[in-house]
């Protein structure tokens, strides 16, 4: 049972004792406070995502990793200035929002500190509005640097918050004062999480040099597939593309990889799913025998 499971039963039992007309003195001790504290503590001190979040939270190698990332696309778009002379059309990168430019660090511990070991939609969909995001390390002198030599930057997002989807993440970015954060450079996809239209759409007018994000889907949509070994072998197949036409940002919380574990995006948090992810986590153990 989750910590969240937990405390939703303490709930339930000391509802039904109440209307079974016992005091509150009657069914709580002096010390079931601090007892029940420490029960959460421990459910916490357990969560899977314990690991992955503190490392993007506090790993100077995370901020390493993106900043090597941004520094490498910034060599790109150099080298497609140089070339531009050869091309009639502006040129443009494209962004993901979500874990690629914006860091949801707050989210994720909201998580944990509430005892929830995998994503949960309703609450992403509360935090959204908050504007409680940062930016990922390197993401701001990226943009203002494509801004500065003229290369537009276009951002798209898969999400659904409800009719106001798109003015939410339009404000995320005027927030954060980034160049063109305006409507005529965000795509915002409620329904699918395939980027392709967006990217068939700006090649029409622009030469598409450089595609960023923390999700091999959002290169191309070969990758949103449920398998893991063959997820592989496409990113073995593209392998020569990676640093050059794509550059990819850490993200050890979620994406299409979690598809091809569970078959789904954001699976529901069951014995199953934690189960399946044992599994994953210790597929090709040490046999210690």
């Amino acid at each position: 049972m989750n910590c969240k499971s937990l405390k939703m039963n303490r709930r339930s039992l000391l509802t039904t004792m109440l209307a079974g007309s016992l005091t509150t003195s009657s069914i709580v001790n002096p010390h079931e406070t601090d007892l029940e504290k420490e029960s959460n503590h421990s459910c916490q001190q357990r969560n899977p995502l314990l690991w992955a979040v503190a490392w993007s939270n506090t790993a100077a190698e995370f901020g390493a990793l993106c900043h090597q990332a941004f520094n490498l696309a910034k060599v790109k778009v150099d080298q497609a200035k140089q070339r531009h002379a050869e091309s009639r059309r502006p040129l443009a990168v494209m962004t993901d929002i979500d874990n690629t430019i914006f860091h949801a660090s707050s989210y994720w511990s909201h998580l944990i500190d509430q005892g929830i070991d995998f994503f949960d939609d309703a609450i992403w969909d509360r935090w959204i509005p908050e504007n409680l995001i940062s930016l990922v390390p390197g993401a701001r002198e990226f943009l203002a640097y494509c801004n500065e030599l003229g290369v537009e930057v276009f951002y798209v997002t898969n999400r659904n918050q409800g009719p106001e989807t798109y003015d939410y993440a339009l404000r995320q970015l005027q927030y954060l004062e980034l160049p063109y954060a305006d409507r005529e450079h965000l795509t915002v996809f409620r329904d699918s999480s395939d980027k392709t239209p967006a990217r068939e759409r700006v090649k029409k007018s622009h030469e598409l040099v450089l595609l960023l994000g923390d999700n091999l889907n959002d290169f191309k949509r070969d990758y949103y597939v449920t398998n893991i070994e063959q997820r592989f072998a496409l990113m073995e197949r593209d392998k020569q593309e990676f640093g050059d036409r794509f550059i990819v940002l850490p993200n050890p919380t979620d994406g299409h990889w979690v598809r091809a574990i569970f078959g789904e995006s954001e699976p529901a948090p069951t014995e199953e799913t934690r189960s399946t992810l044992l599994a994953a986590a210790t597929k090709g153990a040490w046999d210690n025998n």
